[in-house]
């Protein structure tokens, strides 16, 4: 060691300690939370501020220069399973989520890691999470965060250490409850919904005292046993609203994102989700409303108490949940200023509320509809159209399940009045199951109606995926209550926005594409290559005067883990990756996929193979694939290593990796059936390897013809169905 060196050791530590000191973020104040909006720097809540419109003034980063932004950092978590988290950035410091509710903290300048808190769900858990064990973020209020876990915990964490405070359990461990929402945080209290409606829970939001972790109160969102008695008047006044043994089956109503609270009206509102099943003639047989699912809530913030509620779709059959973002604003709505809310749910209309009680005064759709025709203004109901409804006769009703707008966010410029949303156009065929054990099934989503079809090749059922759906950017103009402008992306599910003073809309594709579009036009600005999907919403800070926009880069989730790789990435990593004018990071190259060589065929028949496709779709095709094609979040079916296959019966029926996120099956199949899947997997890892060892003009061919028939179909459905 050199003289010169001896000296430069305790200057270079003590810069170290400096800059480690500098990152460390400050409390965050009721009063810091009440003023967000006007502090530009940071991004303290989930929504930016309570009035969660996720948008910033920042315009160092404008349509003027967009084009000169490059990549500042990235940091790499150690997971595929999916980034859906919002990051809060609070005094330099980002703070965000992974896979099973894993917390962490990096310098908000340089991506640099300054801890990580992982609360250890047990892996088994997995399969209570109907849509992967994503988590969407954090909450913040004094020197503490708060995060709720897949396994049902709220937890708060140091801000500093990442040490965890306190611990509470939220749901029942016995029932299929999980928690992926974030958190939000006012008066001193948490809150804090779940998810779950798909395996027939029944939902609730809790409040929390923040300092403790002491439960203050729990409101229910639909009625339980009426022989039981009811926890309040609001239960039993919905309860009237039901028919049959709807307990039975769990009722549904989970709030597993949005809740907001609005300072002003000093209320909460909670975006309810759907029914459970949700076939509305299972559960609630005889008719009725069924409040309160699909509806916005308004609560007593410290007490729980009902306030007043809109229900924008009765007696919901589509899975049409009102989970999806609230947005607060103010606008000029026919000559009179309006508080409203603004919201824009998987049903396809965008829906302007009253903030004070609850009165409708507009509901347009801003996507295909065909399951209502529009809304009646003096009663503030949808009016159905005939047939859409799926009762004895199978229907193609728009939009699908997944909805026209799903749990990635949207964002709102009160500058402008324009909404920017992530708009799914994409419809479904939905064919009703009346098996009269239902619910008695188990592993299987409490829907009430068919998750397979009838067998179709690979190449035409991911080509259907491809270019059936489709899926836009689009502005709309909330005074005027129209679409403003659409931005076409070539597949679905992209991801969240965020709106700023640059006159810039950022978006996320799922081609891995990061996007600045004008504001005022919907023109791509700029476009940078992540190497994979972007799904959540991007957040805007700034450090040391300087503009950055960060967002979480990786797929998982409901849609894409179903879907598969529709769409052509191959990078699996999850990153947060942020972005500056003149930035100069590079990304690694993507790693080449491993596709082994599948194993021989087995000796089932076609009977039995086809027998392992229907319990493939019923038991492995929301986390592996339709079709077995995955989306990289999790293993590929089709290019498993020789060992997996080797123990495949070990880890589908005895849970060999149950410790590793893989469930066991064997409470609902037997060796045969595991056989029989296994067959399917086989048979379908020869089909994909048939089709990449096709070269030349015959495989050409072969793929533009593919490709047509799949535009044909696509063009023919969306037709006959409009």
């Amino acid at each position: 060691m050199t003289r010169k060196t001896e000296i430069m050791r305790p200057i270079i530590g003590l810069a170290l300690i400096a800059s480690v000191l500098q990152a460390f973020a400050g409390p965050v104040s009721p009063e810091r939370l009440l003023n967000a909006e006007a502090d530009n720097a940071n991004w303290l809540s989930h929504g930016r501020s309570y009035r969660e419109q996720r948008y910033s003034p920042l315009d160092q980063i404008n349509s003027a220069n967009a084009e000169q932004l490059g990549l500042a950092w990235y940091f790499e978590t150690d997971t595929h399973l999916g980034l859906e988290t919002t990051p809060l950035v609070i005094d330099g410091v980002l703070y965000f989520t992974g896979a099973w509710s894993t917390a962490y903290a990096v310098d908000a300048r340089t991506g640099a890691l300054l801890w990580k808190y992982d609360p250890e769900v047990p892996r088994e858990k997995s399969i209570t999470a109907c849509c992967g064990v994503v988590n969407r973020g954090l909450a913040a209020w004094e020197d503490k965060l708060y995060l709720g876990t897949v396994d049902g915990r709220l937890i708060a964490i140091d801000q500093e250490s990442g040490k965890p405070v306190w611990s509470t359990r939220t749901t029942d461990p016995t029932k299929a409850y999980s928690i992926t929402g974030a958190p939000r945080v006012a008066k001193g209290l948490v809150f804090i919904g779940n998810g779950g409606s798909e395996f027939g829970t029944r939902g609730y939001v809790s409040a929390y005292d923040a300092n403790t972790g002491e439960m203050r109160w729990r409101w229910h969102t639909i009625p339980g046993n009426p022989a039981e008695g009811f926890e309040n008047e609001a239960m039993e006044k919905a309860a009237a609203t039901w028919n049959g043994e709807w307990w039975q089956y769990g009722g549904g109503g989970t709030v597993w994102d949005a809740i907001v609270y609005d300072p002003e009206l000093d209320q909460l509102y909670l975006g309810v989700g759907n029914g459970a099943p949700h076939n509305r003639r299972i559960r609630s047989p005889g008719g009725g409303d069924n409040l309160y699912l699909s509806s916005v809530v308004a609560l007593d913030p410290d007490t729980g108490d009902y306030l007043w509620h809109y229900q924008e779709v009765p007696a919901d059959n589509w899975d049409y949940t009102a989970s999806q973002q609230i947005t607060l604003a103010d606008i000029t709505w026919q000559g009179e200023a309006r508080k409203v809310i603004v919201h824009a749910p998987k049903a396809g209309f965008v829906y302007l509320i009253d903030r004070h009680d609850g009165t409708l005064l507009s509901a347009e759709p801003f996507t295909t509809v065909t399951w209502a025709s529009h809304y009646d203004m003096s009663t503030g109901r949808p009016v159905e159209v005939e047939g859409q409804d799926y009762d004895g006769e199978p229907a193609m009703v728009y939009p699908s399940a997944i909805g026209g707008h799903n749990w990635q966010p949207m964002a709102y410029n009160p500058e402008s009045k324009m909404l920017y949303i992530p708009e799914l156009d994409m419809g479904m065929l939905f064919d009703e199951i009346k098996a009269p054990d239902y619910k008695h099934l188990k592993r299987h989503f409490n829907t009430g109606y068919k998750l397979s079809q009838d067998a179709l090749p690979q190449p035409v059922t991911q080509g259907i995926l491809k270019h059936f759906p489709k899926s836009h950017l689009l502005a709309w103009d909330v005074e005027k209550a129209e679409i403003a402008w659409k931005l076409p992306h070539p597949y679905i599910h992209n991801g969240g926005v965020l709106a700023t003073g640059g006159n810039l809309v950022f978006q996320g594709t799922s081609d891995g594409r990061f996007l600045a579009v004008s504001a005022d036009k919907g023109e791509i600005l700029w476009s940078f290559d992540a190497q994979n999907s972007i799904l959540p919403g991007p957040v805007t800070y700034t450090v040391d005067g300087e503009q950055y926009v960060a967002v979480g880069v990786g797929r998982g989730g409901a849609l894409t883990m179903n879907t598969g790789k529709s769409y052509p990435t191959e990078n699996p990593n999850n990153r947060i990756m942020a972005f500056k004018l003149q930035g100069s990071a590079t990304l690694p190259p993507a790693p080449e996929p491993e596709r082994p060589l599948p194993p021989p065929r087995t000796q089932a028949s076609e009977a039995e193979i086809e027998e392992g496709r229907k319990l493939f779709d019923r038991f492995c095709a929301r986390c592996h694939g339709a079709t077995a094609v995955g989306d990289g979040s999790i293993p590929d079916m089709r290019y498993l290593a020789p060992i997996w296959h080797e123990n495949f019966e070990a880890v589908v029926l005895n849970g060999l990796m149950e410790q590793a996120g893989m469930p066991r099956f064997d409470d609902v199949l037997n060796a045969k059936q595991v056989a029989n899947i296994h067959a399917y997997v086989i048979e379908r890892a020869h089909e994909d390897h048939a089709l990449r060892q096709q070269t030349g003009w015959w495989a050409e061919l072969k793929a533009k013809a593919t490709d047509l028939t799949t535009r044909v179909m696509a063009w023919f459905i969306r037709l006959t169905t409009s």
